[in-house]
């Protein structure tokens, strides 16, 4: 089970789901645009992984960030990253795949997590 396996950089996608709905994180896409089309969680804002670094303080400080992508490896590198300069940052355990295992919502409503694309 996810909660039992998140370390103290994961969030579970139900615990995120509550963030989230509380409005008390800030939730960032780091997928490919095509990715994003695809099917996202609802109030991310979409920031590929490579332009981080440039968008890194347009991301709050002042409330956790949660950082989510396919699978969670990716998120994972921001999170680590944003930790280590300050932020109260966090992955999303298991990525997108496992929010949709866990029932929690995309949007679109008939939206999907896409499948990774040759030399991507």
């Amino acid at each position: 089970m996810a909660e039992e396996t998140a370390t103290e950089t994961e969030i579970p996608p139900a615990r995120a789901a509550a963030l989230i709905e509380g409005g008390e994180a800030e939730l960032i896409d780091v997928r490919r645009p095509y990715e994003w089309e695809a099917g996202r969680i609802e109030g991310a804002r979409p920031i590929e992984l490579n332009e981080l670094t440039g968008e890194a303080e347009s991301i709050s400080r002042e409330r956790p960030v949660i950082f989510y992508c396919r699978s969670g490896n990716r998120s994972a590198l921001a999170a680590a990253a944003f930790r280590q300069a300050g932020w109260d940052a966090y992955n999303l355990a298991g990525g997108l795949r496992a929010w949709v295992e866990h029932g929690l919502p995309l949007d679109p409503a008939d939206g999907e997590v896409a499948e990774p694309r040759p030399g991507t």
